[in-house]
């Protein structure tokens, strides 16, 4: 029996593909192991966002053909979609795919075998060609309490500082009838709670709507909640464009208690002039006052967000108003992350970039506020009874898992908790979380 070894850069989509590839390996036979082991094939699911997710990804390439020179080293992902050039050139790579095409991914590794990688195989395609959502079932269950649901695929937003939208193509959304198949799977196999991602998951549905019929994210969103039905114990959304929460969506949070009290809104800047730089479509004030509605209808929501700092143009006064406006906001979590220059987005030819050292610093300050209003915003939960559902076990007799509202919580407790929902009181703030003790 070959072995398949996976590993995965990136964002939650990518996880997602990476479950779906290691499916198809597994459903052709073949074994899967980590991937510091010895392996026949080497799948590397690359991230191409940032110029360190690019440089990872040729490490991990690297790592791979040392663990096993004779092995076939399979590329995919938004790296190999923007720079095959650049994957090709790297020793010891068989395989490239792209975004698109990974149901052939068994296919090419074969194909690379039978020839005994004599010839690079190389499957990347014209992403801004592509026209449908590739429905890829999931063919194994990926162990986790936690099932991911792609949904959408492509980005039209055109942010000025991202690649997505040129490794992502356009908007591809996946059939209500397929998301409701999809979901008994998931629900059938014993996963709890079901996350919905997609590159820009507020668009979803547009390119299935008509004149008779307008399908949205709240029709996906509740067709996983029907299909779902006592089963499923918690619906949660990934990131979310703020200007794409609508009133039906936060309605239908109000109304269903499984739909998770939390919205990943990316923020980005905290200064007007860089957001219209950036291509972002609202100012501070339009963000503010969405939040604010959204908390009067949901107190209890936890709204977190990204943040990049040093963004070509951007002043130390822009930046103090950043800071400032952040501090006022009540996020409940901040990603931050410095500016990286992609080559062929328009933001890489603006002048006035800002140095490296720089944006490190700026990056390092918003650190310091975001872990700052952290803290703040689990300390308001001591004392509280919280619902927890299990999902690792750090060591043993110690796990942790979530809230419906985002915050990770640890307790002692015993393998038998994974994959059910416990209350727990919560006593003290505990490393990126809290600790809390198992009551039922």
């Amino acid at each position: 029996m070959r072995k398949v070894a996976f590993t995965t850069l990136g964002c939650k989509v990518n996880q997602f593909e990476t479950e779906v590839m290691e499916g198809l390996f597994k459903a052709q036979g073949y074994e899967m192991v980590g991937f510091d082991e010895q392996a026949d094939v080497y799948v590397i699911n690359t991230c191409s966002v940032t110029s360190l997710g690019e440089k990872k990804s040729r490490q991990l390439i690297r790592r791979a053909g040392r663990l096993n020179p004779q092995a076939i080293i399979a590329v995919a992902g938004c790296y190999s979609q923007v720079s095959p050039g650049q994957v090709a050139q790297i020793p010891g790579v068989d395989v490239i795919v792209g975004t698109q095409d990974r149901a052939r991914i068994v296919e090419l590794v074969e194909a690379a075998l039978a020839n005994n990688r004599t010839v690079q195989v190389n499957a990347v395609t014209d992403i801004m060609q592509a026209k449908e959502f590739e429905d890829i079932p999931l063919f194994a269950m990926p162990g986790r309490t936690r099932a991911f649901l792609k949904i959408q695929e492509g980005c039209t937003n055109f942010c000025t500082y991202c690649i997505i939208p040129y490794a992502r193509g356009p908007l591809r959304s996946r059939t209500l009838a397929s998301i409701a198949a999809e979901t008994e799977k998931l629900v059938a196999a014993g996963f709890t709670e079901i996350v919905l991602t997609g590159i820009h998951l507020g668009a979803f549905g547009r390119d299935l709507s008509n004149k008779e019929q307008e399908i949205t994210l709240v029709d996906a969103a509740r067709t996983v909640l029907n299909a779902g039905g006592n089963q499923l114990m918690r619906l949660r959304l990934g990131s979310l464009e703020s200007v794409e929460v609508s009133d039906s969506l936060i309605a239908l949070m109000q109304l269903d208690s499984r739909f998770c009290r939390h919205l990943h809104l990316p923020l980005q800047s905290g200064d007007d002039r860089i957001l219209t730089a950036m291509n972002r479509h609202y100012t501070t004030a339009q963000y503010r006052e969405l939040i604010a509605g959204i908390r009067a209808r949901v107190p209890d929501i936890a709204v977190t967000t990204d943040i990049i700092a040093g963004f070509p143009g951007e002043t130390e006064a822009m930046f103090a108003n950043t800071l400032d406006f952040v501090g006022t906001m009540p996020f409940a979590k901040i990603h931050v992350f410095p500016y990286s220059r992609r080559t062929g987005t328009p933001a890489a030819k603006f002048l006035a970039q800002v140095p490296e050292l720089e944006k490190k610093r700026r990056a390092q300050s918003l650190q310091k506020l975001a872990d700052r209003k952290a803290e703040i915003y689990h300390q308001s939960f001591i004392g509280q009874k919280l619902d927890i559902l299990f999902e690792i076990s750090e060591t043993e007799g110690l796990l942790s898992g979530l809230t419906g509202n985002y915050v990770r919580v640890y307790a002692a407790g015993t393998q038998e908790h994974i994959g059910l929902i416990g209350k727990v009181a919560i006593e003290r703030v505990y490393k990126d979380g809290l600790w809390g003790k198992i009551i039922e």
